[in-house]
């Protein structure tokens, strides 16, 4: 019998009607007693070969009854992030030799003797061998590239579990709300599990009940309401979340009293989150950990002298520091990668730190990311992200100057009328001279679908660096010969780089491209498009009149001609495949944000320099590919669409690939300053005004949520 099983079971004894989970369905602990080990027994005799089960679920109270019945069972799994996309998702079950996939909702059967119900679909790639002992196959990058799974054992994350509630003490065992996305393993251990051995309750909803049906832009008024609503009492977050709530609860007035403990990991917080925090009476305490460890290895003991630290270590492992000062962890730890037993000796996990005389560990910054400025300064990038996020207008930041004489930084803002500026402006009043971001470029989100973040948050500093060049102060490159003119498609995408990352935090494109809108919503963008992309070949022929002359922009508008037509009569066919009307779309009128895009294109090119219509191109084009790169299989896997749903968005993009090859190639065969700047500045205003399109589409959460 497991560590979890004989705490249930105590409970279930000493306090057989208390309930255990809470949500949709609750449980008691003599209900959970009695589930668990049938749950398990089915379990064992439905997978059999003892390869790992994959596990791509939400939170609820039938999930977490899976879970427990899963560790019982003692078969291995595999907990997929939904924030995982469906390439990445296929490499880990096959890289993990994955027998099976369980997803969808879990169902709890009435009758305690019954099974739950779940879809599971069989697997069969080929066994792979695992390190012996394996209970939990976690993949920690969640990056496009080629990840790797670590290894940890069951017994391992018990005894994790159990030195947090050792640590904390069995007082904070009332009512938990998992926030984090499902599969985070941090959730897992310090969470459900960590619930269950103390004989608190876990109040298991799902995701789009709390805020966080789009992870990377939470609804924190819902999630206010819940932790309110369902008498929360412990929450798991990661600064991001943190530093929503704050700002949420200092808009609105907004208190938790009932919350006794708030722990914070993931990443440094800023001190002046913490300080926001302690004023709202918030009890946040922060932690370190990592995957290799089975998630915790120290939290702050809540007292005001240790704020600003992430404690001492909850006794599951040692720390100590190497002569750099980087932080090393010994005892139990994971057991290997799948390929690759565990190299012998402590962990080094690449983090500086300092431990105080108290025993207590302070967290300086990544070994890997330490800048050493021009000036001979060394500054940890992580300090002044701190004081970047936590300004309101800030949702992520990575900052960079290596070796240069000023710092820069790559930001995201929290929405598309952000005031940047000031924010990056405020957040500099705060830092030294030497650590004062000199410039910045606005950037989309980080995400991991994108490589550019870790799945628990982390961000992949040589990813982002790759993909935002530091931005020089002029438009050349100075050889040993000659100044270089840089290509002008490299200037139209820098130049217009702030327009396209404020327009790619638009609510309601975010949700299209994570697949969180319902079919009405989908209909209702298609319109929209149906009633711009029917004016794409009109508007392109009015354009090649006016520049008659100009044979290389005559031969690109003919050919764009030749692609494009019709591609308004495929969105009418989707609509009807999805379930809309095609006849009712092209009867109806555009929406006024939509009409007044068309209007500016017209007009521009009527009355301005038609060479401006290549910036539309260059806006639409990239974006149509961003969304049938990821936003097409989103939505026909949150919808179940057919194929026949998405001819536009998935034929249009494949096109626009290859369009936007050609583009490049023809942007740097415009050498007139005129022609340029026209095409530059109609790209930015197509970026704001595309960006009011997608935001005039009333999403159903929104009208829910009114």
């Amino acid at each position: 019998m497991t560590p979890l099983l004989t705490a249930i079971r105590a409970h279930a004894d000493s306090r057989p009607r208390a309930l255990a989970i809470d949500g949709h369905r609750r449980i008691s602990w003599k209900d959970l007693a009695a589930r668990v080990p049938i749950i398990a027994a089915a379990m064992q005799r439905q997978f059999t070969d003892g390869r790992p089960l994959a596990l791509r679920l939400d939170h609820g109270p039938g999930e977490a009854v899976l879970d427990l019945a899963a560790v019982e069972a003692g078969i291995p799994t595999i907990p997929l992030s939904g924030l995982f996309t469906a390439a990445q998702m296929m490499t880990a079950l096959a890289r993990a030799g994955a027998s099976a996939l369980a997803y969808g909702p879990v169902t709890l059967a009435k009758r305690t003797a019954a099974p739950l119900d779940v879809a599971v679909d069989r697997l069969h790639g080929p066994a792979v061998t695992l390190p012996t002992g394996t209970g939990r196959i976690t993949f920690t990058s969640g990056s496009t590239g080629d990840p790797k799974g670590l290894c940890l054992s069951l017994d391992h994350l018990s005894h994790v579990a159990g030195a947090v509630v050792e640590h904390l003490g069995v007082h904070h065992a009332g009512r938990h709300l998992p926030l984090l996305p499902p599969g985070i393993l941090l959730e897992n251990v310090a969470g459900l599990y960590a619930t269950i051995l103390a004989g608190g309750t876990y109040v298991a909803l799902p995701q789009a009940e709390v805020g966080m049906a789009n992870p990377f832009r939470p609804d924190f008024v819902m999630m206010l309401r819940a932790i309110i609503g369902h008498r929360i009492t412990s929450l798991i977050l990661v600064p991001e979340l943190l530093g929503g709530l704050i700002a949420t609860m200092t808009a609105t007035g907004i208190r938790l009293p009932d919350l006794t403990l708030v722990a914070v990991g993931g990443a440094r917080i800023a001190p002046s989150l913490l300080d926001a925090a302690a004023a709202l009476g918030l009890p946040v305490r922060q932690g370190y950990g990592l995957t290799e460890c089975g998630s915790v290895v120290t939290l702050d003991g809540g007292d005001s002298a240790g704020r600003g630290s992430v404690g001492r270590s909850i006794g599951a492992n040692s720390i100590r520091l190497a002569d750099d000062g980087e932080i090393l962890v010994d005892g139990p730890l994971y057991l290997g990668t799948i390929d690759a037993p565990r190299p012998p000796g402590p962990l080094a996990t690449g983090d500086i730190g300092r431990i105080d005389a108290d025993g207590r560990l302070w967290i300086e910054g990544r070994k890997s990311a330490l800048i050493v400025t021009g000036h001979g300064r060394n500054i940890s990038p992580e300090w002044v992200e701190g004081a970047l996020t936590a300004r309101p207008a800030i949702l992520q930041a990575m900052v960079r100057g290596d070796g240069r004489a000023e710092l820069d930084a790559v930001l995201v803002p929290t929405s598309p009328d952000a005031d940047v500026a000031g924010a990056v402006a405020a957040a500099n009043a705060t830092l030294p001279a030497y650590a004062q971001v000199g410039r910045w470029q606005i950037v989309p989100p980080f995400t991991p679908a994108t490589g550019q973040l870790t799945g628990n948050g982390r961000l992949r500093r040589d990813v982002i660096d790759r993909a935002y060049p530091c931005q020089e102060p002029d438009m050349t490159t100075q050889t040993a010969d000659q100044p270089t003119v840089r290509p002008f498609f490299d200037r139209l995408v820098a130049e217009t780089r702030e327009a396209q990352a404020r327009f790619s935090v638009t609510p309601q494109l975010v949700a299209g491209l994570t697949g969180r809108i319902s079919v009405a919503d989908y209909v209702a963008y298609l319109a929209q498009a149906y009633h711009h992309v029917r004016h794409t070949v009109p508007l392109m022929r009015e354009a090649r009149a006016r520049l008659a002359h100009r044979p290389l922009l005559v031969a690109a508008l003919d050919e764009y001609i030749e692609e494009e037509t019709g591609h308004e009569e495929w969105i009418l066919d989707d609509i009807d495949a999805a379930g809309g009307s095609g006849k009712a779309v092209r009867d109806s009128d555009p929406a006024p944000a939509t009409a007044a895009m068309v209007a500016h294109a017209y007009r521009t090119i009527r009355e301005g320099n038609p060479a401006a219509f290549f910036g539309m191109v260059y806006v639409l084009e990239g974006t149509s590919i961003a969304m049938a790169s990821h936003g097409a299989g989103a939505v026909q896997t949150a919808l179940a669409l057919p194929d026949t749903a998405f001819r536009y968005l998935t034929s249009h993009g494949a096109l626009d690939q290859d369009h936007m090859v050609f583009f490049e190639t023809l942007m740097n065969r415009i050498d007139d300053p005129h022609d340029q700047a026209a095409i530059v500045a109609m790209a930015n205003a197509m970026f704001g005004l595309f960006g009011g399109l997608f935001a005039g589409i009333e999403l159903e959460g929104m009208r829910v949520a009114a």
